[in-house]
């Protein structure tokens, strides 16, 4: 069982007393983002710690959406902006992480409408990762031109922002079957053209 345990000693042994699965785990991750986003209007030490924890991940959505690294690097800037401006977020019910990314993905979507880019080139580049190399960047653009935009978007929300299924459906506005589907129909096309490109 992958599980955190909470070890209480006393006496002559230790006794468990309160066994936390990995969804209780996350859920308490969870809990903690969502009261950063509620502090954040007025701490600037949530708001750091935010942006700390997701910098990278709202860049690589606004990455795949922008194909800009300044539209980007932007983005990432008015994504937490808004997020100081949140006035309507229950941490009862919020989903924190998704909350972010979802932001992200519309200051993206805005910022690429505001100024007519069209997706031509799309090259993942390391936010902060100096062992990237140009030959990667240029192999992953090579295979991720072979993706519509939803299958480009999933796949970086999955492998780079680490988002489960449920949570890129929300971001997404489409049924947790189709994220998924999405998904699996983008990997098989990467696997196939990854093999024609070796």
């Amino acid at each position: 069982m992958n599980a955190e345990t909470k070890l209480l000693s006393g006496g002559d042994g230790a006794i468990f007393t309160n066994v936390l699965t990995t969804e209780q785990a996350l859920s308490n991750e969870d809990n903690t983002v969502n009261q950063l986003i509620i502090s954040c209007r007025e701490s600037k030490e949530s708001l750091n710690t935010l942006y700390t924890m997701f910098k990278d991940s709202v860049f690589a959505v606004a990455f795949s959406i922008t194909s800009d690294y300044h539209l980007a690097e932007d983005c990432v800037i008015e994504t937490f902006v808004r997020l100081t401006q949140v006035k309507k977020f229950s941490a009862k019910k919020g989903d924190g992480k998704g909350f972010i990314l979802t932001i992200a993905r519309n200051v993206a979507l805005e910022l690429r409408r505001r100024h007519k880019r069209e997706i031509s080139n799309f090259i993942i580049q390391s936010y902060g990762e100096a062992e990237k190399t140009v030959e990667d960047s240029i192999y992953i653009n090579q295979l991720l031109k072979n993706l519509n935009e939803k299958q480009r978007q999933t796949v970086i929300l999955r492998c780079c922002a680490e988002l489960t299924f449920k949570q890129i459906a929300k971001v997404m506005k489409c049924p947790e079957t189709t994220a998924k589907s999405r998904y699996q129909k983008a990997i098989s096309i990467l696997q196939e053209k990854a093999g024609e490109l070796q």
